[in-house]
This record gives C-alpha cells, structure tokens and sequence, in this order.
C-alpha cells in the first residue's frame, strides 16, 4: 500500500479526528520528503537551550507538591471517618502516582541528557530521583537510549516490539476477547515494568537471559557495566531505606503513603509507553526497510487532558521527543507546532481518550504482519485476527 493510503480496520474504531466507521489513514511509510536537517531548522534555536535553574524548578515544584500531598495524607485523613477514609485515600493515591509520575519524566530527560548542560549534573539528578521510585537510572537510561536509536525496528528495538503471527505464542489467541484482553491489560499495568526491568518481558529478544540488574547482561556494553553497578547500589540504598522506614512505622503505613502510588507511576509507565508506540496506523520495519528516521517517526502524540502537563508533556509531544531527545521539556510543546507543517502525514496524533485507546490497541494491535499482495515485505502493519 502507498504512502497515507487507507488502512482497513473494523468500524468499532473510533478515535479524535476519525468518524466511526471511517478507515483510519495510515502513516506513510515510505523515505520521508524531508531530511532530519530541515526539521530542525523549522524549531527556533532557543527551543535546544537547557536551562538549569528552569529544570530545577520542576524538580522542587513537584517535590514540593508530592510532599504537601503526602503531609495532608499523613495528618488528616486518619482523622476523617470511615466512609470518607475510603475515598480520601485513593484520591491520594492517585494523585500522589500522578505527581510522582512527572517526577519519573524528569529522570527520564537526566537520561537524556536534556536536564542541563552538565553531564553528572544530569547523572546525579536522574540516579537520585530514579532511584528513590526504584528504577535503576544507568541501565535504564543505556536500555533507553537502544531504543532511541532503534525505534520501529523489529530486530533491535528494545520495548513493546511487535511479533509476527508466527512468533506468538499459543495461547495468545484464547486471549483474543474481552476477558483475556482485561487480564492483559491487568497483569501488563500491574506488574509490566518490574517485569521489564527483572526480566525483560515485552522487551527484544536476546540469545541468553537479560536483565536491567545484570552488569553482565546482553544489554549492556563493557564500559557501560561499572555504572550498572551503580544503579544497583542506587536501588539497594533505596531499598534500605524503605526497610528502616517501615521498621520505624509500619508496612501497611509504608504501603499507603508510597507503596501504591508507586504502582500508579508503574501503570502509568507502561500506559504511556505502549500507547506512543502502538496504534493501528503505525508501521514496523524489518532490516531491510528500517532506517532511523523512518523509526523516529513510529510513534504517536496522545492527549491525557490536564495530566498532560503533569507528565511535563511527555505524552502529547513525544513525536518530537524521538526526533530530538536532548530537547528540554519545556520547550518540546513550541517545537512540535513548528515541525507539524513539516512532516504532514508523517506526524501522527489520537486524541482517543487514553482508556478508551488502550482497550482499542490491546484489541486491534495483536501482531505485525506484511499486507498481503504488497511488494513491500520487510514493512509491516498490526493485524487483529488469528
């Protein structure tokens, strides 16, 4: 199929900007009009500017709110009765994982180095902040960056890599309907990134066990092991700490002010991720048609309303983001207007409500198939029936 032509897919689809019913137009797949080059210079050079004082405000303004949010948690709500207990506590819940959420992104750009203009000041920051949600920063952040730079690959791409039907496992079919896709998205945004990190599940396959705690693993080069370690040292200390903590005050205390927000940041994580890389007009490539632009552009803008800013914008400009990964946050929104014009068709944005959007993907995005009659073998699209 040409490039921009139109995808059929069932009429239950129904997302921002398409009538139900209606094809969804897919990406083009074919060699950009346009080089990295000429989008960047459609960005105002200030938009590449980091801002250290900047940055850092985030990092106290959500501090700031995450502790407030945590003071009123610790000091009030015990007081209320019952029924209202019942309901103040999962409001902290949520917005506390919301805020600790925006926290994670802020790590994630130290990852990129797009905090400042200090390399270990970036270091420092993302090991800090990573660490105290219990993600180890080095090897995320060298697992990351593959993905980065491998984005849209089938074979090296390093997270939420599409199979081909002939590499799904057999049981996925049973899985095929309303009650399997609920237990998939369950255990996927309950339990999908400690599962990444501990044993790299969803994530490229390697030819022995690999392991974002493993400084030996296959993910990891030589000169990259040694901060492995450090990350390791990072999630001990943090661990440690958690420990002393519930000594001092209880596990069930430790549970309800951290412990499940934190499984709020981890859904949201997995959320997140899997909606920017999958939806059904997205292409994948095999080595033969993949190359990095075409990657960088696998990927689609989502809208989380007022959590949009929340999440620093990770959500709704991270088209950008894989085009420009060192570009501070706080600018990615003005550069996204600016390149829109540029990549036309090849710009890829759903304002599907993000509930309404993950049941769609887990429904309509089963596995990655060539079309069928089409000359372009190694380029290949979701499929969404056995």
């Amino acid at each position: 199929m040409g490039a921009g032509g139109r995808m059929s897919v069932p009429s239950k689809i129904d997302d921002g900007g398409h009538k139900k019913g209606e094809p969804l137009r897919r990406v083009p797949h074919a060699k950009p009009p346009f080089t990295l080059g000429e989008i960047k210079k459609a960005i105002p050079p200030h938009c590449f500017k980091r801002s250290l004082p900047r940055s850092f405000s985030y990092v106290v303004s959500d501090l700031a709110v995450a502790f407030v949010l945590y003071r009123v948690a610790t000091s009030y709500l015990h007081l209320l009765p019952s029924p209202l207990a019942c309901v103040a506590w999962p409001v902290y819940w949520a917005c506390q994982g919301c805020v600790l959420t925006g926290v994670w992104v802020i790590a994630h750009e130290c990852g990129h180095h797009a905090f400042s203009d200090y390399q270990w000041v970036d270091d420092a920051v993302g090991l800090v902040l990573h660490s105290a949600l219990l993600v180890p920063y080095f090897s995320w952040k060298y697992s990351h960056r593959r993905h980065h730079s491998n984005t849209g690959s089938l074979e090296r791409d390093e997270v939420f890599v599409p199979k081909p039907k002939s590499r799904m496992p057999w049981f996925s079919k049973y899985l095929n309907n309303p009650p399997g896709r609920l237990l998939t998205l369950t255990v996927s945004l309950t339990l999908g990134w400690p599962l990444y990190l501990a044993f790299n599940v969803s994530g490229r396959p390697y030819d022995r066990f690999a392991c974002h705690y493993d400084p030996f693993g296959p993910i990891y080069s030589d000169r990259e092991r040694l901060q492995i370690y450090v990350s390791d040292a990072g999630i001990m200390a943090a661990t440690y700490g958690l420990y002393r903590v519930a000594e001092a005050k209880g596990l069930a205390w430790l549970a309800c002010t951290y412990g499940v927000p934190l499984l709020v940041v981890n859904a949201f994580l997995v959320m997140i991720t899997y909606l920017q890389h999958t939806h059904p007009t997205l292409p994948h490539y095999d080595s033969s048609e993949w190359d990095w632009l075409r990657g960088a552009l696998v990927t689609v803008d989502r809208d989380y309303g007022v959590l949009n800013k929340v999440f620093h914008n990770i959500t709704d400009t991270h088209v950008a983001h894989h085009l420009f990964s060192t570009m501070p946050h706080y600018h990615a929104m003005e550069a996204t207007e600016a390149i829109k014009p540029i990549l036309g068709e090849y710009y890829q944005f759903d304002g599907t409500p993000v509930h309404r959007a993950m049941w769609r993907e887990a429904r309509e995005c089963l596995y990655v198939e060539p079309d069928e009659g089409s000359e372009s073998k190694g380029i290949f699209w979701y499929k969404n029936k056995f």
